[in-house]
């Protein structure tokens, strides 16, 4: 008679899940959100002709996958880095369409506002766990 072995993951404490700091969060927020912004300048960019409907729609919907991704590596400075490339991306399309001067002014002042303010929170949030495990020592 064979007993049968329990499964790989049985008897283990699930890993804890990692914690994102205040900057990841907001900025992940704003990249989420130009990205559903990217879906409307794409209608916007098919519906006047501007481009090619074949170039449009790939170069919106690559731009969209694009900043999606782009969000998940926010974790790394160099991932901060390439959202700023995002933002410039964003910028460029005024070149298309120049209200998106405007959306992209607007959007590249919240990031910098998120970049700013989730830096100071996560620097608080730190002392306050430093001053915290001192008190608990």
């Amino acid at each position: 008679m064979t007993v049968a072995s329990p499964p790989s993951g049985a008897g283990r404490a699930p890993r804890p899940r990692r914690r994102r700091g205040a900057v990841e969060s907001l900025l992940s927020i704003v990249l989420v959100l130009e990205a559903m912004t990217l879906f409307f300048v794409t209608l916007v960019v098919f519906g006047r002709d501007l481009l090619p409907a074949g170039v449009a729609w790939g170069a919106g919907l690559g731009a969209i996958v694009l900043t999606l991704l782009v969000s998940q590596t926010l974790r790394w400075r160099w991932g901060v880095a390439l959202g700023w490339l995002v933002q410039l991306g964003l910028v460029a399309c005024g070149f298309l369409d120049p209200v998106m001067f405007v959306v992209a002014a607007l959007f590249v002042a919240i990031w910098t506002y998120c970049l700013v303010k989730g830096s100071q929170l996560d620097r608080m949030n730190a002392a306050r766990l430093r001053e915290s495990d001192a008190d608990a020592a």
